[in-house]
C-alpha cells in the first residue's frame, strides 16, 4: 500500500536555522533526521524545484533559471507555468507506473499549470482589457480554487511577492494545504512555502530582525506537519537554496551597452526598452547568476574578456565550462556569469534613471528583462507612500486604469541574494536542507538530484 507523503518547500531554510526558533522542524528532525542537501547551479526555484521533482540536472530537463532568452521569438521570458517546459519524468508520473491509483496534490510549486496531478492551485491574475489586474489563481480542477478562496478568501497576491510581501501568502498556502489534504487525501502533497525569500533579501541573513521570519514559518510548517501526521503520513522538508549577505549590486546590462554590445530602443514615451534581437550581446540578470546571450561566435572571446575584468563577477564559463555545472543546455546563455559572493546581477539597462521603462517602477515580473529583488522595496524616496498607495488602489477598486509606480531604482537597498553554490564548508549556512520523518532513507550526502528517489523510497519501499 502506497504510504502517503507531504512534502514542504520551505524556501530559504538551512540546516543552521534548525533550533531554537524552530521547534516544529527541530521536532520533525528529531523524529528523524536532517541533513544539509547539495544544490545546482543555478541555486534558484525553477531549477532547483524541477531537479527535485526530476532527478535530473538543467541541462536535462531544460530549466536553466527562473527565465530565459528564447532564441525563436527573440523575447526574455521569466516566471512562466506551463508544465510542459520542463523535460524528464517527474516523480508523481514515476509513482503512478508503481501505483495506478496514485494521485498528487501540487500546491503553489513551480510550472503547475497543466502539470499531470489530480489537485493543483497556483497564482494567476485576470489582466482585464483596461490595463488592470484582478487577484485569482488557477487550479485543477478548475472549481478548486474557488471553493478554498470562498473559505480562505482570495489568495493575497500582494503578500506573495512585492513591497508588502510578508507571512500571509504562506499561511494561505499552509491553510489551502490543508484543505485539500482533507478533502482529496492524495497521495503526494506539495506544499510551496515562500515566506523566507522575504526579509532575508531585504535585510540580509545577518539582519537579527530575521528572527522573527524564521519563527512565522515554523508556525506555518507545524500546522501542515500536524495535518500530515493526522494522516499517518511521511513527511519531507526541503528548500531550494540558502540567501546570502549581499552588498555589491552588478549592472552587467550597462557594461555590455557601454562597450557598444546591447541595444536598446527608444520608444515614444520616452523612455527605452532592451532590445534583445538587435543586440550582440545582452545578459538575463538571474540573482547571483546571468546567462549571456551572443549573437556573433566572433564576439565571444571578447565579452568573456571584458565580463572577467568586471567588478563582482567571479566567473565567466563557455559551453565547455557549463557542462562541468550540468547547465550546458540550449536555453542557457552563450556565457553564464556567476558573481562574486558578496555581488549580485541586476537587469538595469538604462544608462539615465530619466528614461528608465514605465515597468521599471512596478512590480512586473513578466515584462523585467530579468529578476528584479528591488520590487521588494517602496521607493523610500516617495513621501507619504501609504497615502500614494491608497490612491492607486481606489482607482483599481473603482474600475479605472491605475499605474502602481512604487519601486525605486536603487539596486543598493538589496541585502541578500542567492544563486550560486555554497563556499566550501559552509554548506550548512549557505546551501538547502533536507529533513525527514523517516530515518529509513538517512543518508550523510543528499545530492539534489537525489530527491526524487528519497521521496519514492518512502512511499514504496
Amino acid at each position: 500500500m502506497t504510504k502517503p507523503l507531504v512534502v514542504l518547500n520551505i524556501v530559504g531554510l538551512t540546516y543552521d536555522m534548525i533550533g531554537d526558533r524552530t521547534p516544529n522542524l527541530k521536532g520533525l528532525a528529531e523524529d528523524g533526521f536532517a541533513r544539509p542537501m547539495g544544490t545546482i547551479l543555478p541555486a534558484v526555484t525553477c531549477s532547483a524545484q524541477s531537479t527535485m521533482l526530476t532527478g535530473l540536472m538543467p541541462r536535462e530537463h531544460g530549466i536553466v533559471g527562473n527565465g530565459w532568452y528564447f532564441r525563436d521569438t527573440s523575447e526574455i521570458r521569466f516566471w512562466l507555468q506551463s508544465n510542459h517546459l520542463v523535460k524528464g519524468e517527474r516523480v508523481y508520473e514515476a509513482a503512478k507506473q508503481r501505483d495506478p491509483n496514485y494521485t498528487t496534490a501540487k500546491m503553489f510549486w513551480w510550472y503547475n499549470m497543466y502539470a499531470p496531478v489530480e489537485h493543483s492551485v497556483t497564482p494567476r491574475p485576470s489582466y482585464p482589457a483596461d490595463g488592470r489586474k484582478v487577484f485569482d489563481s488557477y487550479s485543477q480542477p478548475a472549481d478548486l480554487k474557488d471553493k478554498l478562496q470562498e473559505k480562505l478568501g482570495v489568495f493575497p497576491l500582494f503578500k506573495f511577492w512585492g513591497p508588502t510581501a510578508n507571512i500571509e501568502s504562506s499561511r494561505w498556502i499552509a491553510d489551502a494545504s490543508i484543505e485539500v489534504m482533507q478533502e482529496q487525501n492524495p497521495s503526494l502533497t506539495l506544499v510551496y512555502l515562500p515566506h523566507l525569500d522575504y526579509n532575508l533579501q531585504r535585510l540580509g541573513v545577518s539582519d537579527s530582525r530575521t528572527d522573527q521570519d524564521i519563527r512565522d514559518i515554523d508556525v506555518e510548517a507545524g500546522k501542515v506537519i500536524d495535518a500530515a501526521r493526522k494522516r499517518s503520513a511521511e513527511i519531507m522538508v526541503v528548500s531550494e537554496y540558502a540567501i546570502t549577505d549581499v552588498s555589491q549590486p552588478v549592472h552587467i546590462n550597462r557594461v555590455l551597452r557601454e562597450a557598444g554590445y546591447l541595444q536598446v530602443r527608444q520608444e515614444m514615451l520616452g523612455w527605452e526598452t532592451l532590445d534583445a534581437g538587435a543586440s550582440r550581446a545582452f545578459a538575463v540578470a538571474d540573482h547571483q547568476l546571468a546567462h549571456v546571450y551572443v549573437q556573433r561566435a566572433e564576439d565571444l572571446k571578447e565579452v568573456a574578456q571584458l565580463l572577467e575584468k568586471t567588478a563582482g563577477v567571479e566567473r565567466v564559463l563557455d559551453r565547455q565550462a557549463q557542462a562541468e555545472f550540468g547547465i550546458d543546455h540550449p536555453h542557457a546563455g552563450d556565457l553564464v556569469v556567476l558573481a562574486a559572493p558578496q555581488a549580485w546581477f541586476t537587469y538595469y539597462f538604462w544608462l539615465d534613471d530619466n528614461v528608465a521603462p514605465d515597468y521599471a517602477r512596478t512590480v512586473d515580473i513578466h515584462r523585467k528583462p530579468g529578476y528584479d529583488p528591488v520590487e521588494l522595496f517602496v521607493d523610500p524616496e516617495i513621501r507619504l507612500p501609504m497615502l500614494k498607495m491608497a490612491r492607486r488602489l481606489a482607482r483599481k477598486k473603482l474600475g479605472f486604469r491605475y499605474y502602481m509606480d512604487m519601486i525605486g531604482l536603487d539596486a543598493g537597498l538589496v541585502k541578500g541574494s542567492h544563486g550560486r553554490l555554497p563556499s566550501a564548508g559552509k554548506e550548512e549556512s549557505e546551501g538547502p536542507v533536507l529533513i525527514s520523518s523517516s530515518r529509513k532513507i538517512e543518508r550523510d550526502q543528499i545530492p539534489m538530484t537525489a530527491v526524487k528517489e528519497m521521496m519514492l523510497q518512502l512511499q514504496f519501499d
